[in-house]
C-alpha cells in the first residue's frame, strides 16, 4: 500500500517531469502560470488576513481546511500569475494529504526544478513564506 508521503514524492516527482520537458525557462514560466490558472479557486470570502501569506510582495492567499479521513484540502490565489503558478505547485503536491506528512514534506522538488536559482530574490522569499505558513498551518491541524 502507498504511503501519503510517497504520493507527495511522486506529485513531486511528476512535476519535476513536466518542467524538464522544457528547454529554456521562457516555456517553464509559462507552464508555471499555466498551472497557476489550474489552481483549487479559494473562495473571495477567504482572501482576507487569516488566509494570507505574510512575506510575499504579491498578495497571496491559501485555505487549509480538513477534508475527508481528516487530510487537507488547499485553495488558493494570488494576485500575480507566477506566484499564483508557486501557490499551484504546492498545492498540487500537497492537497488532500495528512496534515502530519504536509508539515514532514521535503519540498526539494522546488530546487529540482530551478525555481531557487531562477526567481528574483523577492519571488523566492514569497515561495519560502508560503512554504513555511503552509507547513505551519498543517502543523497545527495535526
Amino acid at each position: 500500500m502507498e504511503t501519503q508521503s510517497a504520493t507527495i514524492d511522486a506529485r513531486a516527482d511528476e512535476l519535476v517531469a513536466e518542467f524538464g520537458l522544457f528547454d529554456g525557462w521562457m516555456g517553464r514560466y509559462e507552464h508555471l502560470i499555466d498551472l497557476g490558472r489550474e489552481i483549487p479557486q479559494i473562495a473571495d470570502a477567504h482572501k482576507d488576513d487569516a488566509h494570507r501569506i505574510e512575506g510575499c510582495q504579491s498578495k497571496v492567499w491559501v485555505r487549509a481546511e480538513p477534508g475527508e479521513g481528516g487530510r487537507l484540502r488547499f485553495t488558493g490565489d494570488s494576485n500575480a500569475a507566477i506566484t499564483r503558478g508557486l501557490a499551484a505547485l504546492l498545492i498540487r503536491v500537497l492537497d488532500d494529504q495528512p496534515p502530519a506528512d504536509v508539515a514532514a514534506a521535503d519540498l526539494g522538488f522546488l530546487g529540482e526544478i530551478g525555481m531557487e536559482e531562477h526567481l528574483s530574490p523577492t519571488r523566492k522569499n514569497g515561495l519560502h513564506a508560503m512554504v513555511e505558513q503552509i507547513k505551519g498551518r498543517a502543523r497545527r491541524a495535526a
